[in-house]
């Protein structure tokens, strides 16, 4: 590498993690503006928040990462063409696609950092961030699923209409064992009662049918505590699970939850591959922000924030409302998912080929 390709990496290195430590600390006391009286009021121990804050500030640059990598080479590319730089640069022979070699080093070691904090660090941080909010800031919240329906195993099938997680109790409970498509037999109750002490389930108006080829097996019982195969998140799933893994636990997650046939499918898919596609957009960002920031324009480096700023949110906001669409309705995960980064990347080449002219 030669000196010009230093110092515009060292540059973009720079302005990226100092862009971190500079709206990270903003995000933090913005939260506690809004947490401090449930954090009183609850009596949290201050070791539970501080580890709480430390996830959080994970949580959050990998939440804002599009941002912070755009709007930072957006202000240092606008310096360098405000101080005439870039055109001593390219004034001297080096071609514009030469030019972008280092802003490309530099978006290949964020997205290697991205990649391995998603796969390894975020999904840990995620757990505390959210295990916090619930145990300690939403505690008074009732949190319930309805309509239950899962294939725990090859040949067992679970529902319930209702299930709360504050109480540990669902109403309406069915589980039922299949030989092919032959039913074996049926367990129906009108509530059931998870006991974490004895790992349990107590189930209240208990009948069992057992069906045979001589006649039908028939049970009854006002309660009985029975050892069933399958876990109380299964009852009462949690939404945010997926992102709470790591890479090898989700894809195994997944495969046991498509087995299941669970209804949150697409959510956990969508997780899955923001893994990947995250990584891949420090490319995509990177190239439009240095064609946006390398012309020296009349309004100065605000002109050129003004546009950045406005591309990261219209991202953002893309990659919400498809990662919705895909969770809500029946848009493929994947395709939903690579939208913005295929949008942005047209946008990036028109960019680019006016950039070089």
């Amino acid at each position: 590498m030669k000196i010009i390709d230093w110092y515009i990496l060292k540059r973009y290195l720079a302005t990226f993690f100092v862009m971190l430590l500079l709206f990270v600390p903003i995000g933090i006391v913005i939260d506690v503006s809004e947490k401090i009286n449930k954090i009183l009021e609850n009596k949290v121990p201050i070791q539970a928040t501080m580890m709480y804050y430390l996830d959080f500030t994970v949580y959050f640059a990998n939440m804002l990462f599009p941002i912070f990598l755009f709007i930072s080479i957006i202000w240092f590319t606008s310096k360098l063409a405000n101080n005439t730089e870039i055109v001593a640069i390219l004034s001297s022979g080096i071609s514009f696609t030469r030019f972008l070699r280092p802003y490309l080093i530099g978006a290949t070691l964020i997205s290697f950092l991205a990649l391995a904090m998603s796969m390894y660090i975020v999904p840990k941080a995620s757990a505390g961030y959210n295990d916090f909010r619930y145990k300690y800031l939403k505690r008074d919240e009732v949190r319930e699923s309805q309509n239950v329906f899962k294939q725990i195993n090859a040949n067992e099938f679970i529902f319930v209409s209702n299930f709360n997680y504050s109480t540990n109790t669902g109403y309406n409970f069915t589980i039922e064992e299949f030989d092919g498509n032959k039913l074996v037999s049926k367990i129906d109750a009108k509530r059931i009662e998870w006991n974490e002490e004895t790992k349990m389930y107590t189930l209240y108006d208990y009948f069992k049918r057992e069906v045979g080829d001589a006649g039908d097996v028939l049970e009854f019982a006002d309660s009985k505590e029975l050892h069933l195969e399958f876990d109380i998140d299964d009852l009462s799933p949690v939404v945010y699970a997926a992102e709470t893994m790591t890479l090898g636990q989700l894809k195994r997650f997944i495969e046991k939850e498509r087995m299941r046939g669970s209804s949150n499918i697409n959510v956990h898919l969508v997780v899955l591959y923001k893994k990947y596609s995250v990584p891949v957009s420090a490319f995509i960002l990177t190239i439009i922000a240095v064609s946006v920031s390398s012309m020296k324009r009349r309004g100065g480096m605000g002109i050129n924030l003004a546009i950045g700023i406005a591309l990261a949110f219209i991202y953002v906001f893309f990659d919400k409302i498809f990662s919705v669409l895909a969770e809500a309705s029946s848009m493929s995960p994947l395709v939903a998912v690579w939208i913005p980064n295929v949008t942005f990347s047209i946008l990036a080449i028109f960019l680019l080929r006016n950039a070089r002219r």
